[in-house]
């Protein structure tokens, strides 16, 4: 068995080995009958032993699991080529080559773990695939235990394990994720710079779309632009639509937060298929320009793509918030908008990233000035400096 590490495969040999023997419902009497004693077995499945290859055959052979030396080859050949895939940031390519692969057959193979772990790097949401149970993360080197922590939700220790372009993309992503914006720009100002030095590209885009966003979230237009420019540049370059949409979604938001309702209606209201919160930012820009029927026509469309809905989605109630202000001229001096606002605003702060609830402070510092909050808006502008230099309603208070 060609291996980098012996010990650590045959660690991993045994689980593998304990855990097909229990998918099969055997006893360790019923495996290991005429290849070794029951007490030699049960030290080879919890890692104490070092079995010999011919008695690791044995044992695989009974469980059905193929070895051999090309299945070996084939699966470190494969490991090698899906690490140079995830980490140069080409998850599609990833996803496509493994699907291409029979991850089960090379569950007897050193590789095996790597392939298992790839696969639910790439496929998070696919239950069928097991990549490792209790004992397993001990016979990892530092490149498998690194990727079984991002599994696990624990991107800072994989980045402390195994510091390259994308884990500290991962990391500067979990970051941003738990709105840690800061430190989430500083892990990916060093992605970007890792990915750049060795030719990175895709990479170099996420983590340019990822600063983007970590600033939109605070407000900071000016870096938000910088970084979404360099992004677009890249994305390109690589032909990449997805990439160019997100960010001039992202672009036109921060112009409605800025009071650029036309530029922004530009965008919004040339889109083929609008999902619902661009139809929700399509009624803002049309509500601020003076195009209320085209407003409520866009709110109608929205409501219309989630017909079984109660009414109480997040989405939903952002899109009654705008509704209330086309459908009351005076809704500044209606408690049943304050309330329906500030509830809007207390589920973004707990259900998404601060853009959403930075998106509807204009509006909360518009209600609390009408109802002579002051002491609110201090609050506001105290937590969100940035707030007085846009040009937004904020901007006015």
């Amino acid at each position: 068995m060609a291996c980098k590490n012996r010990m650590a495969c045959k660690k991993y040999f045994g689980l593998v080995i304990n855990r097909e023997r229990l998918l099969k419902n055997w006893s360790q009497e019923e495996l290991c009958h005429g290849i070794c004693t029951v007490s030699y077995l049960s030290r080879i499945e919890t890692g104490k032993a070092d079995p010999s290859d011919e008695i690791l055959h044995l044992l695989f052979d009974r469980l059905g699991l193929v070895v051999d030396e090309t299945a070996e080859q084939e699966s470190l050949d494969h490991a090698e080529e899906a690490y140079a895939l995830l980490f140069s940031g080409m998850t599609d390519k990833l996803k496509e080559y493994l699907r291409q692969i029979n991850i089960e057959k090379y569950r007897a193979s050193c590789a095996g773990l790597d392939l298992l772990l790839l696969y639910k790097i790439a496929f998070p949401s696919d239950h069928g695939i097991c990549t490792a149970h209790e004992g397993m993360h001990e016979c990892m080197e530092r490149r498998q235990l690194a990727l079984f922590r991002i599994i696990q939700g624990k991107q800072d220790e994989a980045l402390l394990i195994y510091p390259n372009a994308y884990t500290y993309l991962q990391a500067g992503l979990a970051n941003y994720n738990s709105g840690n914006y800061i430190s989430s720009i500083d892990k990916l100002q060093t992605s970007y710079y890792l990915a750049a030095r060795e030719g990175l590209a895709k990479i170099m885009l996420e983590t340019k779309i990822a600063l983007g966003n970590c600033y939109f979230n605070l407000l900071d237009v000016h870096n938000m632009y910088h970084h979404y420019e360099t992004a677009a540049n890249l994305a390109k370059a690589m032909d990449d639509r997805k990439a160019l949409e997100h960010i001039a979604y992202y672009t036109a938001s921060i112009r409605i937060n800025m009071g650029e309702y036309e530029k922004a209606y530009r965008y919004f209201s040339t889109l083929e298929d609008p999902d619902i919160l661009r139809l929700h930012k399509l009624a803002i820009c049309c509500e601020k320009t003076g195009r209320r029927t085209e407003a409520l026509t866009a709110l109608d469309r929205a409501e219309a793509l989630n017909p079984d809905h109660d009414g109480e989605t997040l989405t939903d109630l952002m899109c009654r918030v705008v509704r209330y202000r086309l459908e009351h001229e005076d809704y500044l001096e209606q408690d049943e908008y304050g309330e329906l606002l500030l509830h809007c605003y207390n589920e973004c702060l707990k259900e998404r990233p601060a853009g959403f609830e930075v998106f509807h402070l204009p509006w909360m510092l518009e209600w609390y000035k009408a109802t002579r909050q002051y002491k609110k808006i201090c609050e506001f502008l105290s937590e969100y400096p940035t707030l007085s230099l846009m040009n937004s309603p904020a901007a006015r208070f």
